[in-house]
């Protein structure tokens, strides 16, 4: 069994999370530029097993789509074009930078680092990547 990545799309930076080998924990991986993260990636992917890639689903709270939802749109195309092998599933992002605020805060990150965007960015992949490996304990596995 491959890891699963974690992706928050951003329109300047990505947070990526990624799973154990197992798919039974989410872990912070990286913030990189968003023109960068293909390259990011292919390089990642050259050194570890991937099985597939868990991706924010921008929508706001009444379910339509928000200024970025044809950006993750079009990140998803070029995600299974460069990596037909791998899966890719849509998981629904609402209020995980909030979340991910909450987080930080409860497990005592300190103001400086939560200004730190990036930081930001990565535990939101990595409670998108956790709201995934929710869903594929309950069989509710979506494309």
């Amino acid at each position: 069994m491959g890891r699963i990545i974690g992706i928050d799309l951003g329109l300047k930076r990505t947070g990526l999370a990624v799973t154990d080998p197992d798919q039974m924990i989410a872990n912070p991986l990286e913030a990189v530029g968003t023109d960068r993260l293909i390259d990011y990636l292919k390089d990642y992917c050259a050194g570890e097993t991937v099985d597939g890639f868990a991706i924010g689903d921008p929508v706001n709270t009444d379910g339509s789509p928000t200024h970025t939802t044809a950006e993750v749109q079009k990140m998803v195309k070029r995600l299974n074009k460069v990596f037909p092998d791998k899966n890719v599933y849509l998981i629904d992002e609402r209020f995980t930078t909030s979340l991910a605020l909450d987080a930080m805060i409860a497990g005592g990150a300190s103001k400086k680092y939560r200004k730190e965007k990036g930081n930001v960015d990565k535990i939101s992949a990595t409670i998108i990547l956790q709201s995934y490996l929710e869903q594929k304990s309950m069989g509710d596995k979506r494309q």
